[in-house]
């Protein structure tokens, strides 16, 4: 399966290396977890790994903190082989989905924790402690207990001590899982906020498509324990190497073989987006809340239209989603922004217009 990298518009290859994985594998008895996996997070860098559950991507993430021993391959941390260092002396720190704070311990206490057992003054652990709460916005909750905070005050404690001890790289795995959708998303621009005053490397697992998209400089899909592909969130989304990659970053209309001539005008396979496309009455003028252009730089392409009928319909806050049935029985999934009225045919039932720019119709590979 193909790893693909793309190049980074923030990044350039004289960038140093935070985290370097060169052909890592790991074994579970008969199962291969990860499978030679080459992969470099840059000094400074927000990077995901995203993929489904069971794709590996956990377990990349405790072989770079060293609770996951390789099968093979070499892990290096700042230029340091550290492939067969123990976890205590890797310079991160994780954060996991459930905190493991101890309930028994104040706010600050749990933020201190492991400068105390580091041996270093109280005097200096405390003011470190304060310092980094203040960092996630905690200045006053010093002296509370865990069970009288919020979800997302916890998550903040969390990553307050994982940051006190000032790490080179911060490993965050499935942070924000446990948080409801309102708290999960002011979380991820806190985050991303933090990572850009501290400056410390963010290495973030997620099978959450729009967290990684929302918060990465890059990120790596990963499949079945490889990687598919490698890029910024817009050159992936835009851009998918592989069919898998398509359908799992973002909603797509996957077109194959005899549906893609049809549809497409042409053989192979192709992505397009449902936000890329056009509704209108069939006699009628372009829906005036349809799409943007295709991208800057996109080759020059007229536009493909087709006529069908809508078999489903499901408003969805923002936007509303249309399932159109085209007459050889391929369906097409449109999103709508929720801007101005609707096509007066875009109702169950109704006969209508699709269009989109050839240049949205993106050949993957099969």
């Amino acid at each position: 399966m193909a790893q693909t990298e793309t190049s980074s518009r923030t990044r350039t290859t004289t960038t140093a290396a935070a985290v370097r994985l060169e052909a890592v594998t790991k074994d579970f008895g008969a199962v291969r977890a990860v499978d030679a996996v080459d992969l470099t997070v840059h000094e400074g860098e927000f990077f995901s790994l995203l993929g489904p559950s069971g794709s590996g991507k956990t377990t990349l993430l405790r072989l770079v903190a060293g609770f996951e021993r390789p099968t093979g391959g070499r892990i290096e941390l700042a230029g340091h082989d550290v492939t067969a260092m123990p976890p205590n002396r890797r310079d991160v720190h994780t954060v996991f989905q459930d905190y493991a704070l101890f309930p028994h311990m104040s706010v600050e206490q749990n933020v201190a924790y492991a400068l105390t057992v580091r041996g270093v003054r109280k005097a200096e652990r405390l003011a470190r402690a304060r310092d980094a709460l203040t960092t996630v916005r905690l200045d006053g909750f010093a002296s509370r207990r865990p069970a009288e905070l919020s979800g997302g005050q916890r998550q903040r404690v969390a990553l307050a001590r994982a940051l006190v001890d000032r790490p080179a790289v911060l490993l965050l795995d499935e942070p924000l899982g446990a948080l409801d959708l309102a708290l999960r998303q002011e979380m991820q621009a806190e985050l991303k906020e933090l990572q850009r005053t501290t400056g410390i490397t963010f290495l973030l697992v997620t099978h959450d498509q729009e967290e990684a998209l929302t918060m990465s400089d890059r990120l790596a899909v990963v499949r079945d324990g490889r990687i598919e592909q490698t890029g910024p969130p817009v050159e992936v989304y835009e851009h998918p190497a592989t069919a898998f990659v398509a359908g799992f970053v973002g909603t797509t209309n996957l077109l194959r073989g005899e549906a893609a001539v049809r549809v497409v005008g042409r053989p192979g396979t192709y992505s397009i987006r449902p936000e890329r496309i056009l509704l209108a009455d069939p006699a009628g003028p372009a829906d005036p809340a349809g799409p943007a252009a295709a991208p800057a730089g996109s080759p020059a392409g007229g536009r493909r239209t087709v006529t069908g009928r809508v078999t489903d319909v499901v408003h969805a806050g923002a936007h509303t989603r249309f399932t159109v049935t085209l007459p050889h029985g391929d369906r097409l999934t449109v999103h709508r922004q929720n801007l101005t009225g609707l096509p007066e045919s875009a109702r169950p039932g109704g006969e209508i217009r699709l269009s989109w720019d050839e240049r949205d119709a993106f050949p993957v590979p099969s």
